[in-house]
Protein backbone atom coordinates (compact mmCIF):
# COMPACT_ATOMS: atom_id res chain seq x y z
CA UNK A 1 0.00 0.00 0.00
CA UNK A 2 1.59 3.74 -0.83
CA UNK A 3 0.19 6.77 -0.33
CA UNK A 4 0.46 8.91 -3.52
CA UNK A 5 0.24 12.94 -3.69
CA UNK A 6 1.23 14.53 -6.53
CA UNK A 7 1.45 18.67 -7.02
CA UNK A 8 2.92 21.04 -9.91
CA UNK A 9 6.53 22.01 -9.12
CA UNK A 10 5.62 26.19 -8.82
CA UNK A 11 2.26 27.93 -8.76
CA UNK A 12 2.64 32.01 -9.22
CA UNK A 13 -1.49 33.80 -8.89
CA UNK A 14 -1.09 37.53 -8.74
CA UNK A 15 -2.61 40.40 -10.90
CA UNK A 16 -1.06 41.64 -14.08
CA UNK A 17 1.89 38.96 -14.02
CA UNK A 18 1.55 38.06 -17.51
CA UNK A 19 3.59 41.50 -17.87
CA UNK A 20 6.80 39.21 -16.29
CA UNK A 21 6.32 36.14 -18.99
CA UNK A 22 9.66 35.86 -20.39
CA UNK A 23 11.22 36.51 -16.75
CA UNK A 24 9.18 33.22 -15.72
CA UNK A 25 9.46 31.17 -18.67
CA UNK A 26 13.80 31.94 -18.58
CA UNK A 27 14.77 29.65 -16.31
CA UNK A 28 13.35 26.48 -18.69
CA UNK A 29 14.93 27.77 -21.88
CA UNK A 30 15.35 30.47 -24.38
CA UNK A 31 12.84 29.59 -26.39
CA UNK A 32 8.68 28.91 -25.84
CA UNK A 33 6.27 27.55 -28.09
CA UNK A 34 2.78 29.00 -26.65
CA UNK A 35 -0.43 27.39 -27.96
CA UNK A 36 -3.72 28.99 -27.00
CA UNK A 37 -7.04 29.71 -28.19
CA UNK A 38 -7.92 33.16 -29.47
CA UNK A 39 -8.58 34.35 -26.19
CA UNK A 40 -5.29 33.03 -24.61
CA UNK A 41 -3.38 34.47 -27.08
CA UNK A 42 -4.46 37.54 -27.00
CA UNK A 43 -3.90 37.95 -22.98
CA UNK A 44 -0.47 37.17 -23.38
CA UNK A 45 0.63 39.35 -26.53
CA UNK A 46 -1.65 42.42 -24.69
CA UNK A 47 0.44 41.90 -21.43
CA UNK A 48 3.45 42.44 -24.04
CA UNK A 49 5.86 40.49 -22.11
CA UNK A 50 9.12 41.90 -23.85
CA UNK A 51 10.64 38.77 -24.96
CA UNK A 52 14.42 40.16 -24.44
CA UNK A 53 14.83 36.82 -22.25
CA UNK A 54 12.37 34.26 -24.10
CA UNK A 55 11.47 34.05 -27.62
CA UNK A 56 8.31 33.61 -27.93
CA UNK A 57 6.44 31.16 -30.68
CA UNK A 58 3.03 31.57 -31.30
CA UNK A 59 0.47 28.65 -31.89
CA UNK A 60 -3.47 28.61 -32.22
CA UNK A 61 -5.21 25.57 -30.53
CA UNK A 62 -7.11 23.62 -33.26
CA UNK A 63 -10.40 23.31 -30.73
CA UNK A 64 -9.98 19.37 -29.95
CA UNK A 65 -7.88 17.90 -27.31
CA UNK A 66 -7.35 14.96 -29.63
CA UNK A 67 -4.28 12.35 -30.23
CA UNK A 68 -3.86 13.87 -33.66
CA UNK A 69 -3.80 17.60 -32.38
CA UNK A 70 -1.30 16.56 -29.56
CA UNK A 71 0.93 14.85 -31.88
CA UNK A 72 0.24 18.21 -34.31
CA UNK A 73 1.74 20.33 -31.05
CA UNK A 74 4.65 17.92 -30.89
CA UNK A 75 5.93 18.50 -34.31
CA UNK A 76 5.51 22.20 -34.69
CA UNK A 77 7.63 22.20 -31.22
CA UNK A 78 10.33 19.87 -32.43
CA UNK A 79 10.11 22.08 -36.35
CA UNK A 80 10.95 25.28 -34.22
CA UNK A 81 13.41 24.03 -32.01
CA UNK A 82 11.78 24.93 -28.94
CA UNK A 83 12.58 24.32 -24.89
CA UNK A 84 9.06 24.47 -23.23
CA UNK A 85 5.61 24.39 -24.42
CA UNK A 86 3.61 27.02 -22.49
CA UNK A 87 -0.68 26.38 -22.89
CA UNK A 88 -2.96 29.14 -22.69
CA UNK A 89 -6.48 28.89 -22.83
CA UNK A 90 -9.17 26.81 -21.24
CA UNK A 91 -9.24 23.07 -20.54
CA UNK A 92 -8.97 21.84 -23.87
CA UNK A 93 -5.83 23.98 -24.47
CA UNK A 94 -4.00 23.20 -21.18
CA UNK A 95 -4.97 19.66 -21.46
CA UNK A 96 -3.13 18.76 -25.01
CA UNK A 97 -0.19 20.70 -23.92
CA UNK A 98 0.08 18.87 -20.74
CA UNK A 99 0.04 15.73 -23.06
CA UNK A 100 2.32 17.21 -25.24
CA UNK A 101 4.69 17.92 -22.74
CA UNK A 102 4.86 14.68 -21.48
CA UNK A 103 5.49 12.81 -25.05
CA UNK A 104 8.08 15.64 -26.14
CA UNK A 105 9.41 15.09 -22.28
CA UNK A 106 9.62 19.25 -22.28
CA UNK A 107 8.52 21.82 -19.78
CA UNK A 108 4.92 22.28 -19.28
CA UNK A 109 3.79 25.46 -18.49
CA UNK A 110 -0.18 26.34 -17.63
CA UNK A 111 -1.19 29.68 -18.27
CA UNK A 112 -5.88 29.34 -17.38
CA UNK A 113 -7.53 32.35 -19.11
CA UNK A 114 -10.33 31.13 -17.01
CA UNK A 115 -11.03 29.26 -13.37
CA UNK A 116 -14.38 26.79 -14.23
CA UNK A 117 -12.17 23.83 -13.52
CA UNK A 118 -9.16 22.17 -11.26
CA UNK A 119 -7.48 20.98 -14.53
CA UNK A 120 -4.48 23.53 -15.01
CA UNK A 121 -2.81 22.12 -12.13
CA UNK A 122 -3.39 17.57 -12.90
CA UNK A 123 -1.21 15.29 -13.74
CA UNK A 124 -4.35 14.23 -16.25
CA UNK A 125 -5.21 14.91 -19.58
CA UNK A 126 -9.02 14.22 -21.11
CA UNK A 127 -8.18 13.07 -24.54
CA UNK A 128 -11.18 12.72 -26.98
CA UNK A 129 -11.48 11.94 -30.95
CA UNK A 130 -11.70 14.78 -33.81
CA UNK A 131 -15.27 14.27 -33.70
CA UNK A 132 -15.40 15.38 -29.80
CA UNK A 133 -15.92 12.01 -28.19
CA UNK A 134 -14.19 10.90 -25.21
CA UNK A 135 -11.38 8.83 -26.09
CA UNK A 136 -9.26 8.40 -22.66
CA UNK A 137 -8.74 9.78 -19.37
CA UNK A 138 -5.17 9.73 -19.81
CA UNK A 139 -3.16 10.21 -16.36
CA UNK A 140 0.41 11.70 -17.03
CA UNK A 141 3.56 11.19 -15.19
CA UNK A 142 4.14 14.64 -13.43
CA UNK A 143 1.89 17.94 -12.66
CA UNK A 144 3.07 20.62 -15.04
CA UNK A 145 6.05 22.82 -14.02
CA UNK A 146 4.85 26.18 -13.42
CA UNK A 147 1.12 27.16 -13.42
CA UNK A 148 0.38 30.87 -14.04
CA UNK A 149 -2.82 32.61 -13.36
CA UNK A 150 -2.76 36.15 -13.80
CA UNK A 151 -5.81 36.82 -11.79
CA UNK A 152 -7.15 40.52 -13.58
CA UNK A 153 -7.24 38.03 -16.30
CA UNK A 154 -9.95 35.02 -14.51
CA UNK A 155 -11.78 38.54 -13.18
CA UNK A 156 -12.38 39.52 -16.72
CA UNK A 157 -13.97 36.27 -17.24
CA UNK A 158 -17.51 35.74 -17.28
CA UNK A 159 -18.67 35.17 -13.60
CA UNK A 160 -20.29 31.87 -14.48
CA UNK A 161 -17.03 30.56 -15.15
CA UNK A 162 -15.82 31.14 -11.91
CA UNK A 163 -19.53 29.47 -10.04
CA UNK A 164 -18.88 26.58 -12.18
CA UNK A 165 -14.97 26.16 -10.91
CA UNK A 166 -16.63 26.64 -7.38
CA UNK A 167 -18.20 23.64 -8.23
CA UNK A 168 -15.77 21.29 -9.08
CA UNK A 169 -13.94 22.73 -5.82
CA UNK A 170 -16.87 21.74 -3.80
CA UNK A 171 -17.10 18.46 -5.16
CA UNK A 172 -12.96 18.03 -4.10
CA UNK A 173 -13.51 17.67 -1.07
CA UNK A 174 -16.76 15.30 -0.32
CA UNK A 175 -15.49 13.32 -2.47
CA UNK A 176 -11.57 13.37 -0.85
CA UNK A 177 -13.45 12.63 2.48
CA UNK A 178 -15.13 9.63 0.87
CA UNK A 179 -11.97 7.72 -0.63
CA UNK A 180 -10.60 8.43 2.85
CA UNK A 181 -13.27 6.91 4.85
CA UNK A 182 -13.30 3.44 2.43
CA UNK A 183 -9.59 3.75 2.29
CA UNK A 184 -9.94 3.97 -1.66
CA UNK A 185 -7.30 4.79 -4.27
CA UNK A 186 -6.15 7.77 -6.09
CA UNK A 187 -6.41 8.57 -9.90
CA UNK A 188 -2.88 7.33 -9.30
CA UNK A 189 -3.07 4.60 -7.27
CA UNK A 190 -2.32 5.60 -3.93
CA UNK A 191 -4.45 6.34 -0.52
CA UNK A 192 -5.65 9.60 0.03
CA UNK A 193 -2.60 11.59 2.30
CA UNK A 194 -3.33 13.53 5.01
CA UNK A 195 -2.06 16.75 2.98
CA UNK A 196 -4.26 16.20 0.51
CA UNK A 197 -7.41 16.20 3.19
CA UNK A 198 -5.95 19.19 4.38
CA UNK A 199 -6.15 20.75 0.95
CA UNK A 200 -9.60 19.49 0.33
CA UNK A 201 -11.18 20.91 3.10
CA UNK A 202 -9.81 23.81 2.91
CA UNK A 203 -10.74 24.32 -0.30
CA UNK A 204 -14.63 24.05 0.69
CA UNK A 205 -14.03 26.45 3.35
CA UNK A 206 -12.52 28.90 0.97
CA UNK A 207 -15.15 28.50 -0.77
CA UNK A 208 -17.66 28.84 1.33
CA UNK A 209 -16.71 31.93 3.25
CA UNK A 210 -15.37 34.05 -0.36
CA UNK A 211 -17.71 32.28 -2.57
CA UNK A 212 -20.56 34.78 -2.52
CA UNK A 213 -18.62 38.03 -2.65
CA UNK A 214 -16.56 36.68 -5.42
CA UNK A 215 -19.04 36.49 -7.69
CA UNK A 216 -20.42 39.11 -7.07
CA UNK A 217 -17.32 41.15 -7.93
CA UNK A 218 -16.12 39.39 -10.87
CA UNK A 219 -19.29 39.82 -12.08
CA UNK A 220 -17.98 43.82 -12.73
CA UNK A 221 -14.57 42.28 -13.47
CA UNK A 222 -13.10 43.18 -10.41
CA UNK A 223 -10.17 41.45 -8.72
CA UNK A 224 -10.81 41.84 -4.74
CA UNK A 225 -9.18 39.44 -1.85
CA UNK A 226 -12.43 37.21 -1.99
CA UNK A 227 -11.69 36.58 -5.90
CA UNK A 228 -8.01 35.54 -5.41
CA UNK A 229 -8.91 33.17 -2.78
CA UNK A 230 -11.39 31.57 -4.96
CA UNK A 231 -8.99 31.57 -7.59
CA UNK A 232 -6.29 29.22 -5.36
CA UNK A 233 -9.17 27.42 -4.14
CA UNK A 234 -10.43 26.67 -7.93
CA UNK A 235 -6.98 25.20 -9.29
CA UNK A 236 -4.40 24.89 -6.49
CA UNK A 237 -6.05 23.59 -3.92
CA UNK A 238 -9.06 21.85 -5.89
CA UNK A 239 -6.44 20.30 -7.82
CA UNK A 240 -4.23 19.23 -5.71
CA UNK A 241 -6.98 17.70 -3.13
CA UNK A 242 -8.52 15.70 -6.01
CA UNK A 243 -5.42 14.29 -7.38
CA UNK A 244 -3.97 12.89 -3.72
CA UNK A 245 -7.80 13.03 -2.31
CA UNK A 246 -9.81 10.51 -5.04
CA UNK A 247 -13.06 10.84 -6.29
CA UNK A 248 -16.27 8.86 -5.58
CA UNK A 249 -19.87 9.87 -6.52
CA UNK A 250 -19.84 13.50 -7.74
CA UNK A 251 -17.72 13.15 -10.68
CA UNK A 252 -19.98 9.69 -12.34
CA UNK A 253 -23.04 11.44 -11.68
CA UNK A 254 -21.90 14.50 -13.64
CA UNK A 255 -20.65 11.46 -16.50
CA UNK A 256 -24.20 10.55 -16.29
CA UNK A 257 -25.77 13.86 -16.70
CA UNK A 258 -23.20 14.45 -20.04
CA UNK A 259 -25.59 11.92 -21.40
CA UNK A 260 -28.85 13.59 -21.22
CA UNK A 261 -29.11 15.69 -24.36
CA UNK A 262 -30.87 18.44 -22.69
CA UNK A 263 -28.42 19.37 -20.16
CA UNK A 264 -25.81 21.88 -21.71
CA UNK A 265 -24.56 22.71 -18.43
CA UNK A 266 -20.62 23.07 -17.53
CA UNK A 267 -18.69 20.90 -15.79
CA UNK A 268 -18.34 22.57 -12.61
CA UNK A 269 -21.96 22.91 -12.43
CA UNK A 270 -23.25 19.14 -13.05
CA UNK A 271 -20.83 18.33 -10.82
CA UNK A 272 -22.08 20.09 -8.28
CA UNK A 273 -25.27 18.62 -8.23
CA UNK A 274 -23.34 15.45 -8.13
CA UNK A 275 -21.76 16.20 -4.95
CA UNK A 276 -25.57 17.25 -3.22
CA UNK A 277 -26.50 13.79 -4.91
CA UNK A 278 -23.85 11.95 -2.78
CA UNK A 279 -24.68 13.89 0.32
CA UNK A 280 -28.14 11.87 0.14
CA UNK A 281 -25.93 8.31 -0.46
CA UNK A 282 -24.09 9.24 2.37
CA UNK A 283 -27.28 10.30 4.31
CA UNK A 284 -25.49 13.49 5.58
CA UNK A 285 -27.73 15.32 8.14
CA UNK A 286 -29.55 18.17 7.55
CA UNK A 287 -27.14 20.67 8.64
CA UNK A 288 -24.76 19.72 6.41
CA UNK A 289 -27.46 19.51 3.48
CA UNK A 290 -28.49 23.14 4.21
CA UNK A 291 -24.95 24.43 3.84
CA UNK A 292 -24.07 23.12 0.98
CA UNK A 293 -27.50 23.97 -1.04
CA UNK A 294 -26.69 27.53 0.54
CA UNK A 295 -23.34 27.66 -0.63
CA UNK A 296 -24.94 26.39 -4.55
CA UNK A 297 -27.54 29.02 -4.02
CA UNK A 298 -25.56 31.84 -3.40
CA UNK A 299 -23.31 31.42 -6.16
CA UNK A 300 -25.57 30.06 -8.79
CA UNK A 301 -25.03 26.36 -8.80
CA UNK A 302 -27.56 23.94 -10.15
CA UNK A 303 -29.53 22.44 -6.81
CA UNK A 304 -32.60 20.76 -9.22
CA UNK A 305 -32.60 18.81 -12.54
CA UNK A 306 -34.78 21.98 -13.83
CA UNK A 307 -32.06 24.09 -13.60
CA UNK A 308 -29.66 21.27 -15.46
CA UNK A 309 -32.24 22.01 -18.26
CA UNK A 310 -33.92 18.31 -17.40
CA UNK A 311 -37.72 19.35 -17.14
CA UNK A 312 -39.39 16.14 -19.29
CA UNK A 313 -39.29 12.74 -17.37
CA UNK A 314 -36.85 13.42 -14.52
CA UNK A 315 -37.55 9.53 -13.52
CA UNK A 316 -36.56 8.56 -16.69
CA UNK A 317 -33.23 10.83 -16.58
CA UNK A 318 -32.54 10.20 -13.45
CA UNK A 319 -32.16 6.25 -14.33
CA UNK A 320 -30.34 7.02 -17.65
CA UNK A 321 -27.70 8.77 -15.03
CA UNK A 322 -28.16 6.53 -12.70
CA UNK A 323 -26.92 3.60 -14.91
CA UNK A 324 -24.26 5.55 -16.59
CA UNK A 325 -22.72 6.11 -12.78
CA UNK A 326 -22.43 2.88 -11.71
CA UNK A 327 -20.81 1.35 -14.57
CA UNK A 328 -18.28 -0.75 -13.33
CA UNK A 329 -15.22 0.81 -14.01
CA UNK A 330 -16.44 4.60 -12.18
CA UNK A 331 -15.14 5.68 -8.95
CA UNK A 332 -18.28 5.87 -7.32
CA UNK A 333 -17.95 2.28 -5.98
CA UNK A 334 -15.17 4.40 -3.50
CA UNK A 335 -17.74 5.64 -1.82
CA UNK A 336 -18.17 4.21 1.63
CA UNK A 337 -21.78 2.69 1.30
CA UNK A 338 -23.82 0.03 -0.91
CA UNK A 339 -24.03 1.37 -4.48
CA UNK A 340 -26.95 -0.26 -6.83
CA UNK A 341 -28.53 1.48 -9.82
CA UNK A 342 -31.92 2.30 -7.85
CA UNK A 343 -29.82 3.71 -5.06
CA UNK A 344 -28.50 6.47 -7.30
CA UNK A 345 -31.62 6.85 -8.87
CA UNK A 346 -33.47 7.61 -6.04
CA UNK A 347 -30.34 9.78 -4.40
CA UNK A 348 -30.81 11.72 -7.47
CA UNK A 349 -34.21 12.41 -7.44
CA UNK A 350 -33.85 12.90 -3.79
CA UNK A 351 -31.77 15.49 -4.18
CA UNK A 352 -33.75 17.22 -6.94
CA UNK A 353 -36.37 17.40 -4.42
CA UNK A 354 -34.67 18.90 -1.67
CA UNK A 355 -33.68 21.56 -4.18
CA UNK A 356 -37.13 22.28 -5.17
CA UNK A 357 -38.20 22.70 -1.26
CA UNK A 358 -35.53 24.48 -0.64
CA UNK A 359 -35.91 27.10 -3.59
CA UNK A 360 -39.77 27.52 -2.68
Amino acid sequence: MAYIFYAPSKYIQGRCILGQLDQFLHSFGRKALIVGNELGLKCIRDAAPSGDLCTLIYEDFNGECSMNEIRRLQSVYQENECEMIVGAGGGKVLDAVKAAACFLQAPCIVIPTAVSSDAPTSALSVIYHDDGTLDQRLTLPKSPDLILVDSQVIANAPARLLSAGMGDAMSTYFEARACSASNSDNIHGGKTTRAAMVLAEECYRTILENGAKAKAAVSRHLCTPAVEAVIEANTLLSGIGFEGGGKAAAHPIGDGLNTIPECRSMHGEKVAFGSLVQLFLENADEDELDEAYSFCVSVGLPVTLQQLSITEDPEDAALQIAKIATQKDKPIYNMPCTITEAAVRDAILAADLYGRSYLE
